[in-house]
């Protein structure tokens, strides 16, 4: 489990494809103490397991399936990639549940600043949209974020300062694909409710 808090930002080193599995490494000294082979870590919002340690590297796998179904696919020798190592069971909790377990990819359609803020609309498509409400919780490229609005095929954020700073968010343009997860406690709600469908009055 992550919290959707980023620990740093790391750089993609090497991505060798071997048939249907990526492997590929991402330099990240902030983070490579107490990690350990096997160990979960968010990339970009995607939960994968640290399959070699060659400090200042961490080595990762990825199947076609995680390829296909996340914006992974798109990585290359050089990419920024944001970066959290899974919760510990006695560590603080900010941000909100985030399973590293990406819904849906979105497309940014603008980026739009006001002051010294960023406005981002997303595109996600009517199914994804359907799982998010304004204030509620999203997760973009693993950072979590409160929505602002939600349309039938798309919402929208607002990043502060810290963020940009902080994560990959703020280098984002449009036309750029990135991990969508939506807040878990809201899937389950949904799904109870369609389950017991409309009440009698």
């Amino acid at each position: 489990m992550f919290t959707g808090i980023i620990e740093t930002i790391g750089v993609v080193t090497s991505l060798e494809r071997r048939g249907e599995l990526a492997q590929f490494e991402v330099e990240a000294p902030a983070i490579l103490e107490g990690v350990k082979i096997g160990d979960s870590v968010a990339v970009n919002g995607t939960c994968l397991t640290v399959t070699r340690i060659d400090p200042p590297r961490l080595a990762f796998d990825a199947v076609r399936e995680t390829l296909e179904k996340t914006a992974l696919g798109a990585l290359e020798a050089g990419s920024r990639v944001n970066l959290e190592r899974a919760m510990r069971a006695d560590g603080r909790f900010d941000g909100h549940i985030v399973q590293g377990h990406v819904d849906a990819t979105g497309t940014v359609r603008a980026v739009e600043r006001a002051g010294t803020d960023v406005r981002v609309v997303v595109d996600t498509g009517e199914a994804f949209a359907n799982e998010l409400v304004p204030k509620g919780s999203v997760t973009i490229d693993g950072v979590s974020l409160t929505v602002v609005d939600v349309t039938d095929d798309g919402f929208d954020v607002v990043l502060i300062p810290h963020t940009l700073k902080e994560t990959t968010l703020g280098e984002r343009q449009p036309g750029d694909a990135v991990n969508l997860e939506a807040d878990v406690l809201g899937k389950y709600v949904k799904r109870y409710l369609e389950r017991i469908g409309p009440r009698q009055s």
